[in-house]
């Protein structure tokens, strides 16, 4: 699909929106990708974070596939699209869905934590020009994002601002203080997504500190809200077009997902979350689950 196919006319009404098998296949190889590239680079840094990095692959794919104004070409473009992953412990995800893009080289996106590749534990924006955001302290992202959408808004731009958010991450009070302040100022050029895979570092969620009435809580703070099976392509794709549909109020998507997704000793699991080493019979395992062949996951695994 052309970059042209997919953009999104901001001044109408009901925008223009690119959908249909074909873009929902596209979108399913950049996720599957997206997995395939993330567990082989964790592997390869001896640490990192599979579970939340699989929850959102296809988050990531619809975003950078179909929804958003935002390709390599247009990084320094002041009317693009952000995209913040608030969430950054996530970053083999986003890494990958970049390399599957060409934002940068699938190689080097392996380098995942080594000392002195641009790739590191979390993203720096001095590093990767095409992020848009250093993250890492949980919701700050969202906070930085919320300062994206509100300084568009003033500029009177058509781009818009969306943001990752893990279900732990809103824990954090920062994340309430920059829902109430997108509220206030009807930042419609908002979207917020939370990976809801109701998992966080040591347990659940609900042991830990419990969300729910998560969408309610939402709506309290003025938001639109929209609950979605965060791994359906079609049904995020077409959530996300209502979003940008949405006027005088910022909007959220709470993407039911499963930690771990795709690899069946990951999946539902917090022992995955992060900082785990993965040995080469694990990776080789997840690999094979996630459909790739044995010549596949040599290169990937050996390079």
């Amino acid at each position: 699909m052309s970059i042209a196919a997919k953009l999104i006319d901001r001044n109408d009404a009901a925008p223009s929106f690119a959908t249909g098998p074909d873009i929902e296949a596209q979108i399913a190889d950049a996720a599957r990708f997206t997995r395939r590239h993330a567990i082989a680079a964790i592997y390869r840094a001896t640490s990192g974070h599979p579970g939340g990095a699989l929850s959102c692959a296809e988050i990531l794919a619809c975003l950078f596939g179909a929804e958003m104004n935002f390709w390599p070409a247009s990084v320094n473009d002041p009317y693009r699209d952000r995209f913040v992953l608030s969430k950054g412990h996530a970053c083999p995800a986003l890494y990958a869905i970049g390399a599957y893009h060409q934002f940068c080289s699938k190689q080097e996106a392996l380098g995942l934590r080594k000392l002195g590749s641009p790739f590191q534990g979390h993203p720096h924006v001095r590093d990767l020009p095409w992020v848009e955001t250093s993250t890492g302290s949980l919701g700050q992202g969202f906070s930085v994002a919320v300062g994206m959408a509100l300084g568009m808004k003033m500029q009177r731009m058509r781009a818009r601002a969306y943001v990752l958010l893990g279900d732990g991450e809103l824990q954090e009070g920062e994340v309430w203080e920059a829902a109430m302040c997108a509220a206030h100022h009807k930042l419609d050029n908002l979207c917020a997504i939370v990976d809801y895979n109701k998992m966080q570092s040591d347990a659940t969620n609900e042991a830990i500190m419990r969300l729910e009435p998560l969408a309610d809580k939402w709506r309290a703070f003025g938001w639109t809200v929209f609950e979605v099976d965060g791994h359906n392509i079609a049904e995020i794709l077409s959530t996300l077009h209502l979003a940008a549909s949405t006027r005088e109020r910022p909007s959220v998507l709470i993407a039911h997902t499963l930690k771990g997704k795709g690899v069946p000793f990951m999946e539902g699991s917090p022992a995955w979350h992060g900082s785990v080493k993965l040995t080469r019979q694990q990776a080789a395992d997840a690999l094979t689950a996630l459909g790739a062949s044995p010549e596949d996951i040599k290169d990937l695994i050996d390079g």
